[in-house]
């Protein structure tokens, strides 16, 4: 392995944010993936004669208005949040590199064009944007999805801009380009690798302000809907039982805080890894 890779990785097992980041983050990621095949409880069921219950060793964190066991809501909830989060990311990243990379690679037109959307989208606060589509599309999860990587798209098309044409100014591009390699070869070669780093710090950030924004979405009946559970939608329900129940608000709200201190820890640590530089001037 390369001298500078292995620094990189040094680096990032000894960074505190980091290790306690991805513990928290692969936490989240077990959880979410156990619940495709079992629950402590059943999460669906219906039980009014244990509604509200106290927090016991057969409901570790209690029951909600229905009788659901609140921890097996818990767990089911943050895999429908992971899904919403990651796919979003994805639509940000798949649709927003690429004309990042064609504005800095192009500049002129197309680049004053991408830029100029860009800024447009960015007029509008991200959540507001997001309950603006869903309340035309119709609440959803889907719906949710499309809402929040239509905002994903301009922050990783200026990011991949700016990033790109630092890379540009280089001389090793200037000789890529006297050997008569196309702009796309160039992007793909060498504008990519380069700014992967950026790429996938700023990717741990958006999945972090997406968990944050599917879960308001849902608090205000724009997310995912019912039977399926929402970390958002069950604050939403606990909200009038919360001198009654306490506990329907306490859990949810400390998971959704855990999860995006998590992610922020772990896409913090990256940042300090990948450019040791930041670290220094702190």
């Amino acid at each position: 392995m390369h001298s500078d890779g292995i620094e990189v990785i040094r680096r990032v097992l000894i960074s505190p944010s980091f290790l306690v980041g991805a513990i928290v983050t692969l936490c989240f990621v077990v959880i979410a993936t156990v619940t495709l095949f079992w629950t402590p409880q059943s999460w669906i069921d219906i039980d009014i004669a244990n509604k509200l219950a106290r927090p016991s060793l057969a409901h570790p964190f209690g029951t909600d208005h229905f009788g659901r066991d609140v921890l097996s809501m818990l767990m089911k909830g943050s895999h429908n949040s992971i899904v919403v989060a990651l796919v979003a990311v994805g639509i940000g990243v798949g649709l927003g590199v690429p004309l990042g990379l064609v504005a800095a690679s192009r500049r002129g037109w197309i680049d004053e064009i991408v830029m100029r959307a860009a800024d447009f989208t960015f007029a509008f606060p991200a959540l507001l944007s997001a309950v603006m589509i869903t309340a035309l599309a119709g609440p959803g999860a889907v719906n949710s999805i499309i809402a929040i990587g239509i905002f994903n798209v301009p922050v990783f098309a200026r990011l991949t801009r700016g990033a790109a044409l630092v890379v540009l100014t280089q001389d090793y591009i200037a000789a890529a380009r006297l050997a008569g390699r196309r702009e796309i070869r160039i992007a793909i070669e060498h504008l990519l690798p380069n700014i992967a780093s950026v790429l996938i710090v700023q990717m741990t950030i958006q999945f972090a302000l997406a968990i944050l924004a599917e879960a308001g979405l849902s608090y205000l009946g724009l997310g995912t809907q019912p039977p399926n559970p929402s970390w958002g939608k069950m604050l939403n329900e606990a909200q009038t039982m919360i001198y009654i129940a306490p506990h329907l608000v306490i859990f949810p709200g400390v998971t959704i805080a855990i999860a995006v201190l998590g992610l922020n820890l772990l896409g913090d640590g990256l940042r300090d890894a990948l450019d040791p530089r930041l670290r220094r001037a702190r």
